[in-house]
């Protein structure tokens, strides 16, 4: 019986990691940011939740259609290119075929074994050939709207909920404290977590992410502190 190595590879989990990282932190940094500068402008707890549902509803809302636009584009780029390498297929197949030969050549094979590749897998399927070969598209990367749309929905609305939480449960009087701690640990643990399942630094990746949503919570704090005096 064949022993069959199976390697699990970094790279193969880079694409849904970035979307779902980027959602949670997204949820995370936009909604603690507002509400951090609405309690900084002093209203009371029920408009400052008010404010925090509103803000998870329009930013999940907001990543799903931007990122289904997004994803749709490259689909429907990609079904264009299969479209036109189906039409070369049926009008030009020789040329299609020294096309495939030169990529495998490229790769390092030699003229005669090249050919005899390409022969082969052309008699088999010659679109998926020069789709995956040519195009560089598979079925493992090729661009899903509506998956794409529902996982930066989802995962916006798993990092907003935090800050919600964390308002809801706060004591009265200290929600901007609360908040900012609960909302800092919570970018700490998504940027480490992110580092770690990509191979890089843990601490790097936490005090990365950390800082900068900090540094939009600081600055929405005072927005929100200099309209309330105005006001």
């Amino acid at each position: 019986m064949a022993y069959i190595h199976r390697e699990a590879h970094r790279a193969e989990r880079i694409g849904w990691l970035r979307a779902a990282v980027l959602g949670a932190n997204d949820g995370t940094i936009s909604v603690a940011s507002l509400l951090i500068g609405v309690a900084a402008a002093g209203v009371p707890q029920g408009s400052i939740l008010l404010t925090g549902v509103a803000g998870l509803v329009a930013g999940a809302m907001s990543m799903a259609a931007g990122e289904y636009v997004s994803v749709q584009s490259q689909s429907d780029t990609e079904e264009a290119d299969i479209e036109r390498e189906k039409k070369e297929l049926e009008t030009d197949p020789e040329h299609e075929l020294e096309e495939l030969t030169s990529i495998y050549i490229g790769r390092g094979l030699d003229g005669p074994l090249a050919r005899l590749v390409a022969v082969s897998l052309m008699s088999k399927d010659a679109l998926s050939a020069h789709v995956r070969d040519e195009l560089g598209i598979t079925e493992t990367l090729r661009a899903r709207p509506i998956q794409a749309a529902f996982a930066s929905a989802i995962s916006f609305i798993g990092g907003a909920i935090i800050p919600i939480l964390a308002v809801l449960l706060a004591p009265s009087g200290r929600f901007v404290e609360v908040l900012s701690v609960t909302a800092l640990v919570t970018l700490s643990v998504l940027g480490g977590t992110a580092a770690y399942a990509g191979g890089a630094s843990v601490a790097k990746g936490a005090l990365r992410v950390a800082f900068w949503g900090a540094l939009a919570m600081v600055i929405t704090a005072g927005v929100g502190r200099f309209f309330g005096a105005v006001v």
